[in-house]
């Protein structure tokens, strides 16, 4: 399943996600800062989802009170939420 998630308060603007039996499988930001989030990207690829949304959830980038990390933990909750 691949789910297209519109970013808020971050300098990405949208982020691609694809998981698979709970496992993620792919993961492309546009926009934001090109190699922090291709290294993040490559950090959870083929971990379990919801132990990503967990880490994840609320990291905090120069006081906006979300970051791209944040969002993340947003867009896989939100392509779980749908797969129910």
């Amino acid at each position: 399943m691949t789910t297209v998630y519109q970013t808020r308060g971050t300098c990405s603007r949208q982020i691609d996600l694809t998981i698979e039996d709970g496992i993620i499988k792919n993961v492309a930001f546009h926009g934001g800062c090109n190699g922090n989030l291709q290294g993040i990207s490559r950090l959870v690829i083929g971990q379990k989802a919801e132990d990503v949304a967990r880490t994840l959830k609320g990291v905090n980038c120069s006081g906006k009170g979300t970051s791209c990390p944040d969002q993340l933990s947003k867009a896989i909750e939100a392509a779980l939420s749908k797969n129910d």
